[in-house]
Order: structure tokens, then sequence, then C-alpha cells
């Protein structure tokens, strides 16, 4: 790896660049419609009264050639918290030198710094160099999970039903898990 790439956490100043790299991910991913973030949003987000993600930036030479982007989540089965990496993105030009691994191992140190007993992410199922990166590292994939999602007039009409079971102590159909 290049001796001039560095990991630095995001700082306000890099909000901006930071939803520039989050944009080329969703492009990549074929998900830019998606993307409903502002800078704004991010920055509440990263350095708010509630800190609910963190970032890290990769430069080489000063010029960004990625991120990661992680929060916490809580695992029942293990009793800790966990890291959870929403977003790894390189830039494809930089691809192949040993960036993401750098952050993925700085990553995982700082996941064991914390006391958490494990570190997820997911990966599109169409993105088999992602998939073969990661099991390089040893990562297996969890096939028998599929995730779910609430989101929109899904989440809007969910949390405005009652969730209450109807008089026969039965949740409609539209309710059952």
């Amino acid at each position: 790896m290049d001796s001039a790439f560095t990991l630095q956490p995001v700082t306000r100043a890099d909000v901006p660049e930071l939803l520039a790299l989050i944009r080329e991910l969703a492009r990549f991913e074929r998900l830019e419609h998606e993307v409903v973030a502002t800078e704004a949003l991010l920055a509440e987000a990263l350095f708010g009264a509630t800190r609910n993600a963190e970032a890290l930036i990769g430069r080489k030479g000063g010029e960004a050639v990625g991120f990661a982007l992680w929060f916490h989540n809580f695992s029942t089965f293990v009793g800790r918290r966990g890291l959870y990496l929403e977003d790894l993105y390189i830039r494809p030009e930089h691809r192949g030198r040993g960036y993401g691994r750098a952050m993925l191992t700085h990553l995982a140190r700082l996941a064991l710094e914390r006391g958490c007993g494990r570190m997820e992410w997911a990966v599109l199922d169409w993105n088999v160099r992602a998939e073969d990166f990661y099991r390089s590292l040893g990562a297996e994939p969890k096939s028998e999970w599929r995730i779910f999602r609430l989101a929109g007039p899904a989440l809007a009409a969910t949390a405005s039903s009652s969730g209450a079971p109807d008089a026969n102590g039965q949740q409609t159909p539209e309710e059952s898990p």
C-alpha cells in the first residue's frame, strides 16, 4: 500500500466531500435515486447532540479515495454491542491498492478496542468482487438471514397502526409476524 495513504476521522469540514462520495457509491450500486441525505443531515448524524454514526475518510496525497461509515448495534445473543459497517467505498480508480483492507483493519481494531462482539455489513448480491474480497479476510456470508426494510409510506403506515390485537387477542393478518 502507498505510504501517502492516510485514514482520518471525518470532520465537519469534510461533510460536503463525504456526501459527494456517498453519491458516487450510490451511482456504483445503481441506487442513486435513493439518496436523500444532505450535508445538514450528515452533520447532525455525525456531530450532533446524539451522535448516530461515525465515518472516516481515506486520502492519498490529500485526495479523498474512499470512506467508511459505521454505527454500533447490539446483539442479544452475544450480549455486547457490535460494529455495523453501513458503507465502505473506494473510488474505482483506487481499488486494488489495499485501501479497503486498511479501512477494514482499522475498523476491526476499533471494534475490539470498544469491546464489540462482532462486525457486520451487507453486500449487494451482484457485487461478486466485494464478496470475494470480504471472504479473503475470513468474513462469512450469512445466507440464512434476509434483510427487511420499512421505509417511506410503509414505515408511516406501520407507525400509525394500533399494533394492538383485536378483541379475540389476535393480530390482523397484515400485522401478524
